[in-house]
């Protein structure tokens, strides 16, 4: 009997692995009923396509961000070899160089320095001093949408508006955004568990060009100091303490690449959400919930960063009683744990009134997203204004979802207002 059940169990595994299915347009439709199945089944199971950990439920992937005897690479304490891992391809040499001083990427002691630096700049109060000019951003786009009546909200709002804001901070030109969207929409292609070789060509490619423009505009601001975050990075130091160049443009890059592609995606996915459930919305532009506590729900929900990856870096590591061995690399599923029933009441109803800042859509950890006090804001300010322009929000067209599973956001969300 218990050797049935155990095949049994084992079977149903199987099945639930092969139900999550990245390149499977239903499951990326809907990925939430595999993901339920599969956290109800078990909190861990390694996944032998990918040879990954998969953890499905919340409190453990909570505490998988913060355990530090796991980190987001390995190369500090390891060489492949000892991993038994391959060496990086040499032909993505340049997306590598784009990730080598990420602090998505890094691990203490680089981490901490180089965050210690960041944060000296990057400060919640600065971002909330960006508010009026963000405000004024997104007047000026949605005013021209609400006047056409019918609009795309990623191509036609949140695009232009998420690159506004990032380039008036970076002090680029914003004439620049169509470049700066392509490399970004490119390069993010590398994140994703099954991407073809020619994406990671154009990744690469994108890369290389991305990180030549950086280093123009840091000799750019060098020159001609301004009140820029490329400026101020430029500048910063901390007890003799600065930024290399090669820091400086990794940063530059994940802060444009992470802050774009999360803002737009929550925004798009939460309106989808908002307008999937009308009597939710309602409470939003009756003023019964503001903006402010919306917006975590639209996160939560419909998170746009589904998966992050950890490294274990020593021995002893259990995860859900399971043992995890060294050089095993482990995936959060945050989709999953932002739906688990025991951690959120009904999780699976969209609660514009929850307001649970819980939720792991900025991560945890020391990795918890950096940009997000610029995120919150960006969707609070993109949330009040379709509610003060718009009487009325309808979808104009069943919205679709982007082939990508990591990065979770629609292709287009058609709208029609009055």
């Amino acid at each position: 009997m218990g050797t049935t059940g155990q095949t049994d169990g084992m079977g149903q595994l199987a099945d639930l692995l092969g139900a999550l299915d990245v390149t499977d347009p239903g499951f990326i439709a809907d990925p939430y009923q595999v993901l339920a199945a599969l956290r109800d089944a078990t909190p861990i199971v390694h996944d032998e396509r990918t040879d990954q950990w998969l953890i499905t439920r919340y409190a453990d992937v909570h505490e998988a961000l913060r355990d530090r005897r796991l980190g987001r690479s390995y190369s500090h304490r390891y060489t492949h070899a000892e991993l038994g891992r391959p060496d990086p391809d040499p032909r993505w040499s340049n997306f590598h160089e784009h990730e080598r001083w990420s602090l998505l990427s890094l691990e203490p002691p680089d981490h901490t320095r180089l965050r210690r630096l960041v944060t000296k700049v990057f400060t919640p109060r600065a971002v909330e001093a960006l508010r009026p000019s963000i405000e004024q951003v997104a007047a000026e786009l949605l005013g021209e949408c609400v006047e056409r009546r019918r609009f795309d909200l990623i191509a036609d709002y949140a695009q232009p508006f998420s690159m506004a804001v990032i380039c008036a901070m970076l002090g680029v030109p914003r004439g620049d955004t169509r470049q700066l969207l392509d490399w970004s929409h490119a390069i993010v292609k590398m994140y994703e568990l099954a991407t073809p070789d020619d994406m990671k060509v154009a990744a690469d490619r994108a890369a290389g060009e991305f990180i030549a423009y950086t280093r123009d505009v840091m000799r750019a601001k060098r020159h001609r100091p301004d009140t820029s975050l490329v400026s101020a990075l430029v500048a910063v130091e901390d007890e003799g303490d600065c930024l290399s160049d090669a820091e400086i443009t990794s940063t530059v890059m994940v802060l444009l690449e992470a802050g774009h592609e999360a803002t737009v995606n929550s925004l798009a996915n939460g309106m989808r959400a908002m307008l999937l459930h009308p009597d939710e919305w309602a409470r939003v532009t009756s003023g019964a919930v503001t903006p402010r506590t919306a917006i975590e729900e639209m996160i939560r929900w419909d998170a746009p960063l589904q998966l992050f990856e950890r490294w274990v870096l020593e021995p002893g590591v259990e995860i859900a009683g399971t043992a995890v061995p060294i050089g095993a690399e482990v995936a959060m599923l945050f989709g999953s744990a932002n739906r688990d029933p025991r951690r959120f009441v009904d999780p699976t109803r969209f609660d514009a009134a929850r307001g649970d800042t819980a939720h792991v859509g900025f991560g945890g950890g020391i990795h918890f997203c950096i940009g997000a006090p610029l995120a919150r804001l960006e969707l609070e300010v993109s949330v009040a204004a379709l509610v003060e322009r718009a009487a009325t929000v309808e979808l104009a067209a069943t919205p679709r979802y982007q082939p990508t599973f990591v990065l979770r956001g629609l292709e287009a969300l058609h709208l029609a207002v009055e």
